[in-house]
């Protein structure tokens, strides 16, 4: 089973999970303003996705911190670390394999139909 990670008051959240849904795709939420998210998960999705695409420097988390935590972030482990105390910096949704694997992240229509209904 798939694992959707997010916050469920956002609306590309919101988008992802009624498409998983009309398409019947079994998933798991994973709501990690909540429950949180350890800097290692967020690390493991940088094998399949760079760092500072994962970092969604258009949310309103990273425009509100400083210039100084800003500055902070130059590389995967910096980018882990600030994403797990920060989780609504994490661009989404991240939706892994029953694995663990990360297959896609952000929400793209043509994406989800190539990776989740082959």
């Amino acid at each position: 089973m798939l694992t959707l990670y997010g916050i469920p008051n956002c609306d590309t959240i919101k988008k992802a999970r009624t498409w998983l849904e009309k398409n019947k795709v079994a998933y798991q939420f994973y709501d990690y303003r909540k429950d949180g998210i350890s800097p290692e998960k967020v690390s493991s999705w940088f094998s399949e996705f760079p760092w500072d695409k994962v970092l969604n420097k258009a949310s309103t988390t990273w425009k509100e911190l400083s210039e100084e935590e800003k500055a902070k972030v130059t590389d995967a482990k910096s980018a882990a670390k600030l994403l797990s105390s920060n989780p609504t910096a994490i661009k989404r949704p991240v939706i892994e394999d029953e694995n663990g694997k990360a297959l896609t992240l952000g929400y793209n229509e043509k994406i989800y139909e190539e990776t989740y209904l082959k």
